[in-house]
């Protein structure tokens, strides 16, 4: 499970990415160019901002740290599916991203013991 969490956390970071640059860019855009945003307006372009570079980096860094600690990532993976959905809601650019990140939070979180002993040094 932990393998499934990290490998789902990397690839919910990846396709965040992608996920972010549109985001953030469309936020600058918006606070460059007023008529853009009197067409889609944005409630809140710095949450916005906020999340296109903290989401995915928490569900890289949450699928990166499934395998040795498992409920911190597995937190994280989790924050950073939250933070997706407030930020941009869940729709055809979000669901991927949104759906990997929350599985691989909840299994990371779902392997209670280490798959093996764990050296301290």
């Amino acid at each position: 499970m932990r393998n499934a969490a990290l490998m789902l956390g990397i690839i919910a970071g990846l396709m965040g990415i992608v996920v972010g640059l549109a985001g953030y860019g469309y936020a600058e855009l918006s606070a460059a160019r007023p008529e853009v945003n009197e067409l889609f307006s944005l409630q809140n372009p710095s949450l916005i901002r906020f999340a296109s570079f903290m989401a995915p980096l928490l569900a890289i860094a949450g699928g990166a740290m499934a395998k040795m600690r498992a409920l911190w990532g597995g937190g994280l993976m989790i924050i950073s599916a939250v933070l997706f959905y407030v930020a941009f809601g869940f729709n055809v650019g979000t669901m991927f991203p949104i759906g990997f990140a929350g599985l691989g939070g909840v299994l990371a979180l779902a392997a209670g013991k280490p798959d093996e002993p764990k050296a301290h040094f």
